[in-house]
């Protein structure tokens, strides 16, 4: 069972526990590799699929927004709900289904069996998130940022692993090789069954003496429009993250001629530097203040993502890690910082946001997948690189952490 190595007391100020439980959070990240690289098969294998079952973008773009939406509608239901009735083993559920997903992705011969294969990952993925995202939270002892990003490195991690995985094993051996996979959802159900051993037995029995219902001191009116201009820097985030996700790949073998193998491997290289941003932003949160990154993470990284449509080969990964580095700092601060704008809505909050992402990056890569199949994949690109200057409503955020100004 997992522990901190002092005796947990409560507090309403940091959660459930004053100890941070650092065996809990690191186990919780990797689990969240573990869920995240699963995920990362499906767009890894669009070259293959599109090839297999002589795909267009557009429906391309429709198997992202079957996953994206089953992964993005339940998230805000079963974050509200957990918050109520918490369900310590649903962690362990969930990759249970999404385990059931990768078997049908594996053995799917038709594009209607792809759709409801990506739904079944989709599905465990909408369960994992929000309760995950707890656990962090729970384990946090105030250290809400650093708590968020470990949380979040794990994800991120994962999904930089999924493509170079996915080359060196799905590539080569084909569809069927996706079983593969399998054995790190197994793995995953193992601990997270543990990690809800240690959620029933030390933090539920807590759950309902400390609930941090502080208030922020802001009006209705003012935490609405927050929340809106919140939701406004998840699209110019997400979207933009969709469209380098599904589709910079094509944009390299198309613009290079780069080959399969080392388009997924310079997606890697990106998907690393998000996994890096990600962690900074979380620590940097906690002392400089959520805003700041905010700001600093999405329109810092508009320059760079106007210069990358113009890039040769050489500069184009350059920028590209720039950009990964910037752009993903940024949804560890957002999501901490709405949840302190909402004290007490812990699991809805992590659900919304989470299921907000998902649901922007499907929507963003059917759209965007629909404009290279009437344009070009290099337009495409030079119509995502001004979503970044978004990033300037940041401004207009209240301050809701103390001694930050």
């Amino acid at each position: 069972m997992m522990n901190a190595a002092k005796p947990s007391t409560t507090t309403p100020q940091t959660g459930i526990v004053q100890q941070t439980v650092y065996s809990v959070l690191y186990s919780i990240s990797f689990a969240h590799l573990l869920n995240d690289m699963i995920q990362a098969v499906i767009p890894a294998i669009y070259p293959l699929i599109k090839e297999s079952f002589h795909l267009d973008f557009a429906q391309i773009g429709l198997v992202t927004l079957a996953y994206q939406l089953t992964a993005s509608i339940l998230q805000p239901f079963v974050g509200l709900y957990t918050d109520r009735y918490p369900k310590p083993f649903s962690l362990a559920v969930g990759m249970a289904i999404s385990l059931l997903g990768l078997f049908n992705l594996a053995y799917a011969s038709n594009f209607y069996w792809i759709l409801a294969s990506v739904s079944l990952i989709g599905v465990g993925s909408s369960i994992f998130h929000p309760d995950s995202s707890r656990v962090a939270y729970l384990a946090s002892g105030g250290k809400r940022g650093l708590a968020q990003a470990i949380f979040q490195l794990g994800g991120n991690a994962g999904s930089a692993l999924g493509p170079l995985l996915a080359a060196l094993i799905v590539v080569p051996f084909g569809q069927r090789s996706v079983m593969w996979f399998g054995i790190a959802a197994l793995i995953g159900i193992v601990l997270l069954f543990n990690i809800g051993t240690w959620y029933k037995t030390v933090a539920l029995p807590k759950v309902t003496k400390a609930v941090d219902a502080t208030s922020v001191g802001l009006s209705q009116n003012r935490i609405i429009i927050s929340m809106i201009i919140l939701l406004l820097l998840i699209f110019s985030k997400f979207f933009y993250m969709a469209g380098v996700t599904s589709y910079y790949t094509f944009y390299l073998m198309d613009k290079f001629q780069l080959g399969v193998k080392d388009a997924q491997i310079q997606l890697f290289i990106f998907l690393a530097a998000v996994a890096v941003g990600t962690f900074a932003g979380g620590p940097l949160g906690d002392k400089f203040g959520r805003k700041y990154i905010i700001w600093i993470s999405i329109l810092g990284a508009a320059p760079f993502t106007l210069l990358l449509p113009y890039a040769n080969l050489f500069w184009t990964p350059i920028l590209a890690i720039c950009i990964g580095l910037l752009i993903s700092s940024a949804f560890s601060a957002i999501l901490v910082y709405a949840q302190e704008l909402m004290p007490g809505k812990v699991g809805m909050i992590s659900g919304l946001f989470f299921g907000l992402a998902f649901g922007m990056g499907g929507l963003g890569s059917a759209l965007l997948g629909t404009l290279a199949d009437h344009t070009s994949i290099s337009y495409m690109f030079e119509v995502c690189s001004y979503l970044p200057l978004l990033g300037i409503l940041t401004g207009f955020l209240p301050n809701v952490e103390k001694g930050k100004k």
